[in-house]
């Protein structure tokens, strides 16, 4: 059987690969089961802004809507599916395949990419940073994508073969889509320097790949795929499988599922855009769910400034009636994840 290492501190455990739980576990470890549950089984569906990408950069009047539409999506929901972004759907399709053929491997393949002791990037499942932490039902590979220093290609799949290639194409359309988005979420707040948040990036943003696969699970009322967290990044790209739902999203107290639309992408705000828009754009709490009887798969980018770079809000979104909400930070992710893991959100140290 193999098995990943999950480490951190003092704290280290061999996890087996959910993969293989799934199909040899009628019932899953103690340790994947939530002691509440998951809080029900029927949830709405959230109304999430279907935004044409293709409009955001025209000065026509459906241009303009658009631009409202994205305001009102990440200031409400912290949500926008994007459509006409630019992708094509052959290339989208080529995604989803090289993410199934690489879980698809056998075990002694993707061990290959095994993520080493105390690392993200590679191979493996839930980080363990305590012995009472409850872990994720799913098995995932962190890539480190931009800057190039952060690459370690140890991991990097050598199979399927066009992998590598074809993560690099990808993370280098959003990159360009992420630029014309932050231009744009400055122009709906009205914010006169439209560079704003660019700057806040500084000279070498960070881009990380996290592509998950979630199997079935015999109890998904009592088993999460993901536990409920906000994103550390800037924004966050989501392909989403494109039969098998899991999203969900909290407002107001409700839980949400997030509808799929084939090809579109999920974008959400992370932490450090509610942080920049001095809290009028929201970074959404968010979780997965597990499917008694169906495997999903979902390719997630994280966009994220430069961690030498002081993140804080913008001079033009703070005055009397909105006083400034958030300290600045520098290299926010840095304590994120043994944080997020204790329960508690790194954002909310930081206001004032």
């Amino acid at each position: 059987m193999a098995t990943a290492i999950a480490s951190h501190g003092s704290v280290e455990t061999v996890i087996k690969a959910v993969q293989e739980l799934s199909t040899n576990a009628a019932c899953p470890p103690e340790k994947y089961i939530l002691k509440d549950g998951i809080g029900g089984t029927d949830f709405p569906v959230l109304e999430v802004p279907v935004l044409d990408f293709s409009l955001l950069t025209s000065s026509s009047p459906e241009g303009e809507k658009e631009v409202e539409k994205l305001r009102l999506g990440f200031a409400s929901c912290g949500y926008v599916q994007a459509v006409n972004h630019g992708i094509d759907d052959s290339f989208l399709d080529e995604v989803h395949g090289l993410t199934k053929e690489f879980f698809s491997l056998p075990m002694e393949e993707k061990m290959k990419c095994a993520r080493p002791k105390d690392d993200i990037d590679g191979y493996g499942n839930d980080t363990v940073y305590s012995d009472k932490q409850t872990i994720d039902w799913n098995d995932r590979l962190y890539l480190n994508v931009k800057p190039e220093s952060l690459r370690k290609l140890k991991v990097w799949p050598e199979k399927p073969t066009n992998f590598k290639k074809m993560l690099l194409e990808f993370t280098a359309k959003l990159e360009k889509i992420n630029e014309i988005l932050l231009r744009t979420m400055a122009k709906s707040l009205k914010v006169k320097d439209e560079e704003c948040f660019l700057k806040q990036y500084g000279e070498n943003p960070t881009v990380l790949s996290r592509f998950n696969l979630y199997p079935p699970c015999p109890r998904p009322d009592a088993v999460l795929a993901a536990k409920a967290h906000g994103d550390a990044s800037a924004m966050t790209y989501l392909l989403q499988d494109k039969k098998v739902e899991g999203l969900q999203t909290l407002k107001d107290g409700q839980w949400y599922r997030v509808p799929i639309i084939p090809n579109a992408l999920v974008v959400n705000v992370g932490d450090q855009i509610e942080i920049m828009t001095n809290g009028i754009f929201k970074s959404p709490i968010h979780r997965v769910v597990t499917n008694p009887h169906k495997e999903r798969t979902t390719i997630a980018i994280f966009c994220t400034p430069d961690p030498t770079s002081e993140v804080q809000p913008a001079e033009g979104l703070i005055d009397e009636k909105r006083p400034k909400l958030f300290k600045s930070v520098v290299d926010y992710t840095g304590n994120y994840f043994k944080s997020f893991q204790t329960g508690k959100r790194p954002i909310d140290l930081l206001r004032i």
